[in-house]
Parts: C-alpha cells; sequence; structure tokens
C-alpha cells in the first residue's frame, strides 16, 4: 500500500515563507520604485506556497496566474504546455515567478524565455523546493525555499495525479513496496 511520508513539517514550511517573504520584500524595496511587484503563481503546485508566501510580503504586490504542464504521474514528459496564459502586460514590470518546485528545469527556462521576450523591467524566481540531482539545465534561482534529495515529493500543493495537495506538509510518496 503506498503511503507519504511526512519530509518538511508545516512549521518549518511557514518559518521559511517568512525568510524569503522579507528577502523579497527588501530585494524590491531595493529597487527604489513605488510600483507594486507582480508576483506570477505557477498552477496549479504553487498556490499554496504562492498565497502564503504573497502574505509575507511587506510591499505592494500584484497577483497575476499561468499553467504549464510537463507531468503525468510521477513522470516528466520533458515537453513542457503553456496551459493558461497572463492577462497582464509584463513591459517595464518588476516580475517574480513563484514555483513549487525546479526539479529538470525544463519548465523554468520555458517561462523564463516566454516571459523575458515581454520585456519586464526584472524578472526573478522563488521556488519552495529545488531538487539540483536533477536539474538538466541552469538556471538563475533568486529565492529558494528549500533544497531536497531526489525524491518524489507531494503536499502543500504537490501532487501524484491531482491527489495530495491539500497536504499541510511536504512529504515523500512511497508507491506499494517502495521504502
Amino acid at each position: 500500500m503506498s503511503h507519504i511520508e511526512p519530509y518538511i513539517e508545516a512549521d518549518a514550511i511557514a518559518a521559511k515563507t517568512r525568510e524569503l517573504g522579507a528577502a523579497i520584500s527588501a530585494t524590491h524595496r531595493a529597487r527604489g520604485t513605488d510600483d507594486p511587484l507582480l508576483l506570477i503563481c505557477v498552477l496549479r503546485g504553487s498556490v499554496m506556497f504562492f498565497a502564503d508566501l504573497a502574505r509575507a510580503i511587506d510591499v505592494d504586490v500584484e497577483l497575476e496566474f499561468l499553467a504549464v504542464s510537463s507531468y503525468v504521474g510521477t513522470k516528466s514528459t520533458g515537453e513542457v504546455r503553456l496551459t493558461y496564459d497572463l492577462s497582464t502586460e509584463l513591459a517595464g514590470r518588476h516580475v517574480l515567478i513563484v514555483e513549487d518546485i525546479v526539479d529538470t528545469g525544463l519548465t523554468m527556462r520555458y517561462l523564463l524565455n516566454a516571459l523575458q521576450a515581454r520585456s519586464p523591467a526584472s524578472l526573478g524566481v522563488c521556488t519552495l523546493l529545488h531538487k539540483p540531482a536533477r536539474q538538466q539545465v541552469e538556471l538563475p534561482l533568486d529565492h529558494i525555499g528549500f533544497v531536497i534529495e531526489d525524491r518524489f515529493v507531494v503536499g502543500y500543493g504537490l501532487d501524484l495525479d491531482q491527489r495530495y495537495r491539500n497536504l499541510p506538509f511536504v512529504g515523500i510518496y512511497h508507491a506499494d513496496g517502495d521504502g
């Protein structure tokens, strides 16, 4: 029978999110602009982290959403598709992409290339989780919550075929007969 092993507890996620919010706020204040920071949530996995992070940032923010797809079950297809695009212009804006996890980096590279072409004043990345063991491309990751080992994780927005997103912690998914 499959089971979920707790990996990063809810209180650790909350503390790290507050820390990231403070760092992001300081970075934006250092730009010396009164313009709001545009946060882009990468749906669906980032939604829990995105909401908590937005509340932890103490500068003006605007919220925007997009969706991409590259996974089937526990495997990345290697092909990234934009399934829901932004409704906001990015030209001249300070933009921060908020992602749940960066592992291969292929999705983030796709997003960075696509959004940079829209001429933002700045474009950064904040990810809750980074899995460097699986990274295939070099990426600028401005804010990283946790560096994790090469395990399939679920919870706090991350899923397996749309299941487990509502867990308040990040856990390691163990399939039948696995660890």
